[in-house]
């Protein structure tokens, strides 16, 4: 049986550090859009990426916030952007769903995936398709967290 190491991503964001608060703009407090990532460290064979982003947090468990693949092997994921195929969120929509937690400070857990392959998925799909398809794909990963309180509004 062959196995292959997983090389790390080196993913960070111009707007938030790795364990640090997600600016308002990115959230259900601001103008709800994607905030932009930074992706280094691509090994060659890369032909897509992938982006989970999930809140562990949540009072019903994981709640999917962003789950897009066949995105070109970029170093930039711009702010307000769809860079791929979408599939479902936690809302039941595509596209991003902005942070908006409903008690206390969440953590988000945005997952980049670097793919020896695009992924033939029907746009929509849930989360575990995408890991499954994705699975014996995976040449390299990485993650960047943040956090978020909701603001209370006046």
């Amino acid at each position: 049986m062959k196995t292959t190491a997983i090389a790390q991503l080196d993913i960070s964001s111009p707007v938030f550090g790795d364990e640090g608060d997600i600016p308002a703009k990115y959230t259900c407090n601001g103008e709800g859009i994607n905030p932009p990532l930074e992706i280094h460290n691509i090994p060659e064979g890369t032909q897509t990426l992938a982006i989970i982003v999930e809140d562990p947090d949540a009072p019903n468990g994981i709640y999917d916030h962003w789950v897009v693949w066949n995105i070109p092997p970029v170093t930039a994921i711009h702010e307000n952007s769809n860079p791929g195929i979408s599939g479902d969120n936690s809302a039941g929509k595509t596209g991003y769903h902005p942070p908006c937690p409903p008690t206390g400070t969440h953590r988000y857990f945005f997952h980049v995936y670097a793919l020896d392959n695009h992924l033939d998925l029907t746009p929509g799909a849930p989360k575990e398709a995408l890991q499954q398809a994705m699975e014996a794909h995976i040449i390299a990963q990485g993650t960047i967290m943040g956090t978020y309180k909701r603001q209370s509004r006046l």
